[in-house]
């Protein structure tokens, strides 16, 4: 059992014990931010003399080989930490035993976490971002694609799919944007906090900050040990996009039914029936819509933890890895998954045209055109709700019958009326900003590539501040 504590115990811990408080099971995935971290330590306390700057650079140079090596012995350890130390010592000597000087345990796990987290923002914004490259992409292909758009999932009026699509795109951007604030926030670095009440050591933490592409550090040791608000947001944020991924999965799964036939899904993403030969599942939507309760449990969880810690560290905070890491890899590999999926699917487009003129998607246009004839809306709502009504017992759309019929339900229809309530028409003449329209959509195209545009530029001006 190799741990960095022990001069205060005469006993041997009990085997359960240590088990039980150990993590390098999972904080193992910290070595590479652990080190980094140490490194950057290493580099201070040598510029500031509190150790020979010959030592500092031997610990950097055994910390930069033990990075390259594997970590395969790490379960002896207590955690990450204790195996970095250990292994730095086998290597280099008693200099090793000096990397620890003005640092805690508690401020290293601390700037860790902050490491790790910030990575995995990163990527994050970066499978945000190809998912948003792939909608717009799709929306483009798709301007003049109309279907039906619903609401309490019935057909309520015509869109494109284009618009529809355009939706998740706004909710993806947002997902986008709150990761980039969220980085921004958390870009602090919390090193030289200590235990809780910083150090006698005369640390420079604005070089420590500067070498690890902080913006700065924190300015309350107790709170930068103990805070794990970052963390909360990050989960949040996590458990927002999945959210959003599942909606969309609950279409793609209604998409793809027999009963809709909007889609098919590419075989590379789908599954068989182990009875039914017919059967082709959309199983990736569906368990992208079961993971998302994972999700709102790792954040759940996390939040539960936090919630009547006093300060500054307590060893319950050791419960947040497993929940962040866990939620880390379920949205990453459910958006990862979802976005290729949706670039192999096969969009209908004559299936959902039908379904939009089957669907009397266009009887509220047919009552503005009434009211545009002097009919009240009032009235004009009551007409078409009659003249639905009969189109559901002859089984036909409002276009499908002839003007002489159309009349008996009011003399205010004319010739004019066919054209007024085209399916193109419905679409077409929906100009106002972030409706359908081809005209209102193409300005939101536009608005669409400096979004993307802006959010590369924001991902390489945070990469290059690092």
């Amino acid at each position: 059992m190799a741990q960095l504590w022990g001069g205060r115990f005469e006993g041997k811990t009990d085997d359960a014990v240590w088990a039980f408080n150990a993590s390098i099971g999972f904080d193992i995935r910290l070595l590479d931010v652990d080190i980094e971290g140490s490194i950057a330590h290493a580099k201070m306390l040598g510029k500031q003399q509190i150790i020979p700057q010959e030592e500092a650079d031997a610990i950097v140079k055994g910390l930069t080989e033990l990075r390259e090596e594997q970590a395969e012995d790490a379960g002896a350890y207590e955690d990450v930490h204790s195996f970095v130390e250990a292994k730095l010592i086998e290597k280099i000597g008693d200099a090793g035993k000096k990397l620890h000087t003005g640092r805690s345990r508690n401020d290293q796990v601390a700037l860790d976490m902050r490491l790790y987290t910030r990575e995995q923002i990163t990527g994050m914004r970066a499978l945000l971002l190809e998912m948003l490259r792939t909608l717009h992409a799709l929306m483009k292909e798709h301007l003049h694609t109309c279907m039906p758009g619903f609401t309490h999932l019935q057909k309520a009026q015509p869109v494109t799919l284009a618009h529809h699509l355009g939706a998740y795109f706004e909710m993806f951007k947002r997902d986008a944007d709150r990761c980039a604030d969220i980085y921004e926030r958390m870009n602090v670095c919390p090193l030289g906090s200590g235990a809780l009440a910083g150090t006698t050591y005369p640390l420079d933490r604005d070089y420590v900050a500067a070498l690890l592409g902080f913006d700065g550090v924190c300015d309350n040791s107790m709170d930068g040990v103990s805070d794990r608000d970052y963390l909360i947001e990050y989960l949040a944020a996590l458990a927002t996009v999945q959210m959003h991924l599942s909606r969309f999965a609950e279409e793609i799964i209604l998409w793809n039914s027999d009963e809709y036939r909007f889609i098919t899904i590419d075989d590379a993403f789908a599954t068989g029936s182990s009875i039914m030969p017919q059967k082709k599942n959309p199983d990736i939507a569906e368990l992208v819509r079961g993971k998302t309760g994972r999700v709102y449990g790792d954040l759940l969880s996390l939040l539960t933890t936090m919630k009547g810690l006093p300060l500054a560290y307590n060893k319950d905070m050791q419960e947040d890895k497993e929940q962040a890491f866990d939620a880390f890899d379920t949205v990453n590999e459910s958006l990862a998954l979802f976005t290729e999926m949706l670039k192999g699917i096969t969009f209908h487009k004559d299936v959902m045209e039908r379904s939009a003129v089957k669907g009397f998607t266009n009887a509220t246009d047919a009552a503005d055109y009434l009211v545009k004839k002097g009919v009240p809306f009032r009235d004009a709502h009551g007409i078409i709700g009659k003249l639905v009504l009969h189109c559901i017992e002859k089984n036909c759309a409002i276009d499908d019958l002839p003007l002489e019929e159309l009349k008996t339900f009011s003399p205010q229809f004319e010739e004019d009326v066919f054209e007024a309530v085209s399916l193109k028409t419905c679409v077409e003449k929906r100009l106002t900003q972030g409706a359908p329209g081809t005209e209102a959509m193409e300005k939101v195209i536009a608005l669409h590539e400096r979004t993307l545009r802006e959010i590369e530029i924001s991902m390489i001006a945070q990469q290059s501040g690092r």
